[in-house]
Parts: C-alpha cells; structure tokens; sequence
C-alpha cells in the first residue's frame, strides 16, 4: 500500500517528551506555529514536575494529545484536540523535517477527524492557520476544510460532520480499500456499537459510515462478511480466522470479534486487499489472502 500511515497513539511517555522538545527548537518547524510557547511550556513543566515514565495525564489537560507515529511505529509528529462546546480545534505539527512533502499531514489530520467525530462527537472541526503556511492550508483543504475566514494573520479553515460523513460515503477520504458490507450486517452493528466504547469501536463506526452497503445475495462472494472464515497475512505470518459477533468470539479458536482491533480492520474487505492498521498496539500489515466461506455465498443468510 503506497499511501502513508498514521496512527495516533494517545500514551505520551517522557521520551516522546525529549523528542518534542527536539522539534520545538527547530525554527522551521515552529514557525508558524500559533502556541509554539504554550506547548514548550507544557512540555517543560510536564518534564520537571515528575520523574514518571508516563506522562500522559499532563498532556491532556486542557485538551487530548497524540504522538503520530508511522508504519516502523517511529513518532513523526503530534496532534493537539481542544473541544469546546460543539466545535474542536485541530493542532498538528510534523516534527522531523525529513517527512515532509510525503503527505504525512494529510493522514495525520484524517486520523484526528475520525477521533473527533466519532469518539469526541464534535459537530465541527476548526483549525488556524498562518497565512504564510501554505503546505498546511493544501492539507486540511485535501481533508474536506474550507476557508471560513482569511486575514492577513490567520486563515480559519471548517469541516462540519455532514460534510465530513458526505466525503467518507463517497470514498473522498478513503486511504484504504474500499470495503463492503451486507444492509443487515450494518443494522445489526450500528444497533451494537451503540453501547460499546473504545478505540476498536471508533474505527468500526469509522468503517461502517464508509461502507459500500449491498443487499446480501448481491455481495460478491470474495468480500468478509459476518461468520466469513478468511486466510490472513499479518506481516508475513499465516492466519486462519473466523469473523464473528462479540458473543461468539473465542480468539484461541481462531474466532474474532468484530468489536476487535482485528475484526474492525477486516471487515468488508475483499481477497486481495491490503489493510496498515494497529493491533496489539503496534503497526501491523494484513493481507487478505482468501476467503474460504462467507455465509452469503454459500446461501446460509440466517447466521
């Protein structure tokens, strides 16, 4: 898979603390950067005021904070939530220069949106801007913002949540394979997620809102449905799976959740496709390599 990949990985430790403050130095990172003295002393502070490992509790005061980190699990930047009320500012800096112009940008602001739509349930998300700052203005414009205002020391660019579900559904943000997924697969888990919480439910809801739904004698039979068993490639190793409902998992038996991190990131996928998505809390690459029985292709429709 060609196209960059970011996640966001909410535990800030105090070595990713250092390497904030190693970007924070550089000029041409900070530069346009609005509260370049507010996060320095945020960091500082959080550095002097304990000898803990992890520091995370004090970087989410007055908003969350997230380390981007790449497909080798390296941090290459950070992202700063601030909700209040309705709205959610986005701040986001790529640290390490040597990044840049690769469109890390781009899949770090998608990230973030996913979190603030679906887990911070934000109606609109804002970000400022410097002028001058014209690889950022192209970035948020590639995610779906649009310029609300333009003065000569800020540009505030706005997505509201219609437009960003509008854009999901038509496959304008889409840095994975489209995926499909049955009309009564889909009642059946929006009616689930309701009650459920998490990172694995984020990107489910995520990937459900971004689904191509089919009625379930029109899907194609290599597509994973719900009780589809599948051959999977993570990161060279071969894996059987069944993808079940929550009920019925048992991941010693090879049977998958679909509230999992596994089974939210295979879901609707079809053979062939290739998915960058963290489990066991790090980066990982599944192939699809084959469906061996869906329900829907073998005609059993009342699983």
């Amino acid at each position: 898979m060609n196209k960059p990949f970011i996640s966001l990985r909410p535990e800030i430790t105090r070595t990713h603390a250092h390497r904030l403050m190693y970007w924070l130095e550089d000029e041409h990172v900070t530069q346009h950067l609005s509260d370049r003295s507010s996060v320095s002393r945020l960091i500082e502070h959080a550095i002097e005021r304990t000898q803990l490992p992890i520091l995370t509790p004090l970087f989410n005061q007055g908003g969350r904070f997230f380390m981007a980190h790449d497909r080798m699990d390296e941090p290459v930047g950070f992202v700063r939530l601030i909700k209040t009320g309705r709205e959610c500012e986005i701040v986001l800096v790529i640290g390490d220069r040597d990044n840049w112009g690769r469109r890390l940008g781009t899949s770090t602001i998608l990230e973030a949106l996913k979190l603030a739509f679906f887990e911070m349930r934000a109606e609109k998300v804002i970000a400022r801007i410097h002028p001058e700052n014209d690889r950022s203005i192209r970035a948020f414009e590639r995610c779906g913002f649009s310029v609300e205002v333009k003065a000569s020391t800020l540009v505030r660019l706005v997505l509201n949540e219609g437009r960003y579900r509008r854009l999901l559904r038509e496959g304008e943000l889409a840095l994975a394979p489209e995926i499909f997924i049955t009309e009564v697969d889909r009642r059946r888990l929006l009616d689930l997620i309701c009650w459920q919480d998490g990172a694995a439910i984020v990107d489910l809801e995520h990937e459900l809102e971004r689904a191509i739904v089919v009625e379930p004698e029109a899907v194609a039979p290599h597509v994973i449905t719900l009780n589809s068993r599948v051959l999977l490639n993570l990161d060279g190793e071969a894996r059987e799976v069944t993808l079940v409902y929550h009920d019925d998992a048992n991941e010693r038996a090879g049977r998958y959740s679909v509230l999992s991190d596994l089974g939210a990131a295979i879901l609707g996928h079809k053979e062939g496709d290739v998915i960058d998505w963290v489990l066991d809390d790090r980066p990982r690459r599944v192939v699809i390599e084959r469906v061996l029985y869906q329900p829907e292709a073998a005609g059993d429709f009342n699983l």
